[in-house]
């Protein structure tokens, strides 16, 4: 919706007044005294103003707790700039600031791993805050109001489970939904996922809980036919205000596609960064299986899943060098289903965790491969777990 002081119809103005008065004791508190940013809240509880009172109120003793008005003054760890995506790129057609992240380019994995929560989550906070500060300041010198929202471009090109079921990353990834929609309302004008891989809509449907519906009615999603999205991004965005990357005819002084001097595309994270570098430690509860080299040098897990939403989590670490990762679901109807593809995991360098929501029950494969090794057998220290919905609940038995 259009935070617009003009188009407010005389029912929706008496609301703000008395908002404004209810307020009065929290005006010194705010990050934005002016009327267009007071709108937001409204806005966000639907013009409720019990609700809209509760969830400002609330907001404010969040940004006490955590010290976010003094974010800004926070130098955050050197991998958080250099590795996480987020640019702006120029203007909407309706003056709002375009913002672009390459999500499926990002090692959160990475990230993740070389920065503890407490600094993941704190830069999510200095980047919004920046984010607000410059659009509140742009929005003042030229009085357009309109400027108090962005358009966000995410791109999920290159995106793969293996990021997506790293339990850091969905965790952090759901927190941040729900520190962003109670504590920075109405700040998106419109959200452009493109890219979107097929298995985007179990993301997409982890996150919606947590999105108020005004959001979800701001998303559009494309996957990868290029001609579809580009055109929905000219709609709202003029061609010399997009990167050619995306359709647009902006290019770097070099002549770069990407502008990379505006938009940070993100790229794997060098192990140099993680927090623990060295070799990865066993932990009591984990198992041990000894993988052969050669053609023979593979284990395949099964579990077979009765209830719908359960978790499969999986820990794993090796010695002696990389192995060959897969997860796999199979069913008579479906055939066999990639859920995380085979990958070549360093997990002798860092241990791997993840997890997965079985949104169907039936026969889930974990499985080890090491016949891309010729000489060289692995020692595995692995800890595989489906946990139930509820706990307590019945769930999946380990078959062979």
């Amino acid at each position: 919706m259009e935070v617009t002081l003009d188009k407010l119809d005389e029912p929706s103005k008496r609301t703000l007044t008395e908002f404004k008065e209810r307020i009065q004791d929290c005006m010194t508190k705010l990050f934005d005294t002016r009327d267009e940013y007071l709108l937001k809240w409204l806005i966000a509880r639907n013009y409720n103003l019990n609700d809209a009172e509760k969830m400002l109120r609330a907001s404010l003793a969040w940004r006490e707790a955590n010290g976010i008005d003094e974010v800004s003054n926070w130098t955050p760890p050197e991998v958080l700039p250099k590795y996480f995506s987020f640019g702006k790129v120029g203007y909407d057609k309706f003056h709002c600031p375009v913002y672009v992240c390459a999500q499926g380019n990002m090692d959160l994995r990475g990230i993740l791993q070389s920065v503890t929560k407490k600094d993941y989550m704190r830069y999510q906070a200095y980047m919004t805050e920046k984010v607000n500060k410059e659009m509140r300041e742009e929005s003042i010198s030229t009085g357009n109001n309109k400027s108090c929202q962005m358009t966000f471009i995410a791109d999920m090109e290159n995106l793969s489970m293996r990021q997506m079921t790293f339990r850091p990353v969905m965790e952090t990834g759901l927190e941040q939904t729900k520190i962003y929609e109670l504590n920075y309302p109405e700040n998106l004008r419109r959200i452009f996922v493109i890219n979107a891989p097929k298995f985007f809509t179990f993301i997409f449907n982890a996150m919606k809980p947590f999105m108020h519906q005004a959001t979800i009615d701001k998303m559009k999603i494309f996957g990868s036919d290029k001609e579809e999205w580009a055109a929905a991004l000219l709609e709202d965005i003029e061609a010399d205000n997009l990167p050619l990357h995306y359709g647009g005819t902006m290019v770097d002084p070099d002549g770069d596609p990407k502008c990379p001097s505006k938009l940070n595309m993100g790229a794997e994270v060098p192990y140099s960064y993680y927090l623990s570098n060295s070799t990865p430690v066993a932990k009591d509860y984990m198992e041990t299986m000894n993988l052969i080299a050669g053609a023979s040098g593979f284990k395949k897990l099964k579990y077979k899943i009765d209830v719908t939403n359960s978790i499969l989590r999986w820990e794993f670490m090796t010695e002696g060098g990389d192995i060959g990762f897969r997860v796999y679901y199979k069913s008579a109807e479906e055939g066999t289903v990639d859920l995380v593809a085979f990958s070549r995991i360093e997990s002798h360098l860092v241990t791997e965790e993840g997890e997965f929501i079985c949104t169907k029950p039936g026969k889930y494969v974990v499985m080890f491969d090491n016949t891309f090794s010729l000489l060289r057998p692995k020692k595995l220290r692995y800890y595989i777990v489906v946990d139930p919905p509820v706990p307590g609940s019945p769930t999946a038995a380990y078959v062979g």
